[in-house]
């Protein structure tokens, strides 16, 4: 029998690709299966901070093994913006509300308009609470920055960023090939290795 793990995040893209991921190794629960339909603090200044910050609030409430995960887009010629800001990367600097992923692209485009240096990482941790004790993994990809959106799946980014090695962003592949080499994918991996270490 699988062992259950919650997934201390409300955004249903997330959990479709820990699942495609994780899926045939552990029993992956959403929020919403365990009854918390709560908005999730997410106060921390760095990745790491809010993936810990997230599933200890999961763990603390509802006594559960669980994990959550926080991921930025850290652009070289941005100093690493707007990572750890990524997902409200518009708001913050007064271009719409909340979470609007099309207003934090058409953002980042214009701070790099006429900018010949388009190096970029996705970085995902994943902080997980296993038996009271916490872990923490890390997955990054690196790539480059599209000089306009290509493609139709995936979110967030994944329009713009190209994987190094890759002609595709993450929006023009199958959602099989995003997985296959994602920051989520290796932050899972890492994961699992650490897990299997400390059962």
């Amino acid at each position: 029998m699988q062992e259950k793990l919650v997934f201390a995040t409300n955004n249903a893209h997330k959990i479709t690709e820990l699942r495609a991921i994780l899926g045939k190794r552990r029993q992956i629960v959403s929020l919403e299966e365990i009854g918390c339909r709560e908005e999730i603090p997410e106060t921390s200044d760095t990745i790491e901070g809010n993936a810990l910050q997230k599933a200890r609030w999961v763990s603390q409430r509802f006594h559960c093994d669980c994990f959550a995960d926080d991921t930025g887009l850290e652009v070289e010629a941005l100093g690493g913006q707007p990572g750890v800001m990524s997902a409200r990367y518009a708001s913050i600097n007064g271009r719409g509300e909340g979470h609007d992923a099309s207003a934090n692209s058409a953002l980042l485009l214009e701070k790099l308009d006429g900018i010949e240096n388009r190096k970029a990482r996705f970085r995902t941790v994943i902080a997980a609470i296993i038996g009271g004790k916490e872990f923490l993994a890390e997955g990054i990809v690196n790539g480059s920055i599209a000089t306009t959106p290509r493609g139709t799946d995936g979110f967030g980014y994944d329009p713009l960023f190209i994987p190094e090695g890759q002609s595709l962003t993450f929006a023009e592949m199958t959602s099989d090939e995003k997985n296959a080499i994602s920051h989520r994918r290796r932050a899972s991996e890492a994961l699992l290795k650490i897990l299997e270490t400390n059962p």
